[in-house]
């Protein structure tokens, strides 16, 4: 029988423990969708970074469409108001771009303010806007539903996939709805595309800041604020990390207003670790609303000031659709989360109900979300 040397046990350990390593970072690198956000709030950079790889430790793991379009060296438009860019204003370097582009383009837009009405349509696919953390572009139009229609009053309007967005100020600036002014509805952002995300960006606005029309999105580090319905549509999305501003108004206030029409969509809004504050009354604010007979919005790890009613949730007038809404909570806290008060229909979940979620598997991350460029 055939000895084994020291020395050949010692390449055998070596190369098993290899193996046994790359396996670990494999699994690291390349992490399940169904990883599920932390309870603490410190750990939330730590897990994103472990759970958001860029494209370089993704390839064969997400869309191929993405994955074609992000490995190809990304070209960058740079905007600037004084003319030292490629362009001076946003509409022209958009424009600028194919309108059937397969591959990433980063408008690149210097700080200031950009007086425009900004449609991104929905063949030209893998645009990013990106400005400055320290001297974010502000894009601003003054565009309502009297003159639009509501959601084409939208300051930006993205009907495009793999849209992102980041270090970016989207505001409508026509004036606070007054009750009377018939169409004063008026739309920062419109979200129409598939598989969009939005980082450390200010939505402001008052009624229907964003229209979260429809597809997967998901926001992290932003600030949104207005009065009523100020996040509302059809989308399946993700907010993480973002602060909701209640700012007041001549009657109650409302965060969400939630569109799906049955049980059968698979479509809601997940709030999670996100803050809730404003200038609205006292237990003048509802988190969302039935807007439609299957409206589905939850809240978790959400820290809820006064602002927010004790009722928590409003039927909208429509008793019938307390049977199929589906509105939830879990673990919130603050003035504004005590669950005493609460509706019936508004369901204190458990963890295995709030499970889905509380993870990007909800958006289905794992084969489209990145993070955000470094320019």
């Amino acid at each position: 029988m055939n000895t084994v040397s020291i020395n050949q046990l010692s390449t055998m350990f070596l190369i098993i423990s290899t193996i046994l390593l790359l396996s670990v970072v494999e699994w690291v690198v390349i992490a399940d969708d169904n990883v599920p956000i932390p309870a603490d709030k410190t750990q939330l950079n730590s897990w994103f970074m472990n759970n958001v790889k860029s494209i370089s430790y993704r390839k064969g793991k997400i869309d191929p469409n993405l994955e074609a379009a992000e490995l190809t060296r990304a070209k960058v438009i740079r905007v600037r108001k004084d003319g030292s860019g490629n362009f001076k204003t946003i509409t022209n370097a958009i424009k600028s771009i194919d309108p059937s582009n397969s591959k990433r383009v980063i408008i690149h837009i210097g700080g200031g303010t950009y007086k425009e009405k900004i449609k991104i349509d929905r063949t030209m696919h893998f645009i990013t806007l990106y400005g400055s953390p320290n001297n974010m572009p502000s894009i601003e139009y003054n565009g309502d539903a009297k003159k639009y229609g509501t959601v084409n009053s939208a300051t930006l309007i993205v009907e495009s996939d793999y849209f992102m967005a980041t270090n970016i100020i989207v505001a409508n600036t026509s004036p606070k709805p007054d009750g009377k002014r018939y169409g004063a509805q008026a739309v920062a952002l419109r979200i129409s595309g598939d598989k969009a995300a939005f980082y450390n960006c200010r939505f402001l606005g008052f009624q229907d800041t964003i229209c979260d029309d429809r597809g997967f999105h998901f926001f992290k580090d932003c600030y949104i604020e207005g009065t009523v319905d100020y996040i509302f549509g059809s989308g399946t999305s993700l907010y993480l990390n973002n602060e909701l501003h209640v700012i007041a108004d001549y009657s109650f206030t409302v965060i969400t207003a939630q569109a799906r029409q049955s049980n059968a969509e698979d479509t809601g809004f997940s709030f999670v670790h996100c803050t809730i504050t404003g200038t609205a009354k006292a237990n003048n604010t509802f988190l969302g609303r039935a807007w439609m007979r299957a409206s589905r919005t939850i809240f978790a790890y959400t820290k809820m000031s006064n602002v927010v009613n004790s009722l928590g949730w409003s039927n909208c007038r429509h008793p019938e659709r307390e049977r199929t809404v589906e509105f939830g909570e879990y673990k919130n806290t603050g003035p504004g989360a005590i669950t005493s008060g609460r509706v019936k229909f508004g369901k204190q979940l458990s963890a295995s109900q709030v499970k889905p979620f509380l993870s990007l598997s909800y958006i289905v991350g794992s084969k489209w979300l990145l993070p955000p460029p470094k320019i």
